[in-house]
């Protein structure tokens, strides 16, 4: 009688939980899903207008340079977080002291997006520590790429720590005796890597480049905090434009649409990319 009792009450269980997911998760995106096709301003009732806010984003040349932005994002944080992370757990593993090696790269970690760049800010300003370190007098977060450029570095230094902790536990579940059948064969270095080691993390690999993937879709601390997207808009993403126009120029319904299509393209990348990894 236990069984069916626990059976018949099962969906009790999970109810609370299932409330706390739409309250928080899918209510917020289902009202800003609505303020995308209205006229908001945040005090007066919003007004209909229909799909004026999307036909807008045609023509807007500040969402044009984001979205240049946040592929620059994209590609940069699969060559250099993700790349450098791969980099330093092979070098660090299965060597004495390993653990000590990965150490520093394991600490900024422990910084937020936004306190990240409050260290970095007067070492990238004009004139800062940069500037007298490497003798130059370059504005590196004034200047378009090269602020973008320089805010990737230092979401490397951040994020390379947490891509090595991850690499490092692939290469501890591969099995050794692969990689012990490959060297009596003679392989060694770059060949055992390539052919041996590379393809037995590749389930890890999708998960790691999947979760830097959704990451720099979404970058928005780092920016805003270092350059608010200046000068001018020039290094502006998705996600800054959207608190922008949001919350800065009060513009709700067309900020809701930059919302709604950042969803969009981060939810397709990641539908793409996984079922790519399916296959």
């Amino acid at each position: 009688m236990r069984a069916p009792m626990l059976g018949r009450f099962r969906s009790g269980y999970v109810a609370p939980a299932v409330l706390l997911v739409a309250l928080l998760l899918y209510a917020p995106f289902l009202w800003t899903a609505y303020l995308s096709f209205t006229q908001y301003d945040g005090l007066a009732d919003p007004e209909w207008v229909g799909f004026h806010n999307f036909a807008k984003l045609l023509d807007d040349p500040a969402l044009l340079t984001s979205i240049r932005n946040t592929l620059l994002w994209v590609v940069g944080t699969m060559v250099l977080p993700v790349g450098v992370g791969l980099l330093v757990a092979v070098l660090s593993y299965d060597i004495k002291g390993g653990a000590w090696f990965r150490v520093p790269f394991m600490l900024p970690y422990a910084l937020s997006g936004a306190g990240l760049a409050l260290v970095w800010s007067p070492i990238l300003s004009h004139g800062g520590i940069a500037n007298l370190l490497l003798g130059v007098d370059t504005a590196f977060l004034q200047v378009a790429p090269t602020n973008t450029l320089a805010m990737l570095m230092v979401w490397t230094w951040q994020q390379v720590g947490v891509n090595t902790l991850l690499f490092v536990v692939g290469l501890q579940s591969i099995p050794k005796e692969p990689i012990e059948a490959a060297r009596l064969d003679g392989a060694s270095g770059w060949r055992l890597f390539r052919l041996v080691i590379w393809p037995l993390m590749r389930p890890l690999t999708a998960v790691v480049v999947g979760l830097a993937l959704v990451a720099s879709l979404k970058t928005f601390d780092i920016v805003w905090v270092l350059t608010q997207g200046g000068p001018g808009r020039n290094s502006e993403t998705l996600a800054v434009t959207m608190y922008r126009d949001t919350f800065v120029a009060s513009e709700y319904g067309y900020g809701s649409a930059v919302a709604v299509m950042l969803t969009v393209v981060t939810g397709l990348a990641s539908y793409l990319y996984l079922r790519r990894q399916v296959r």
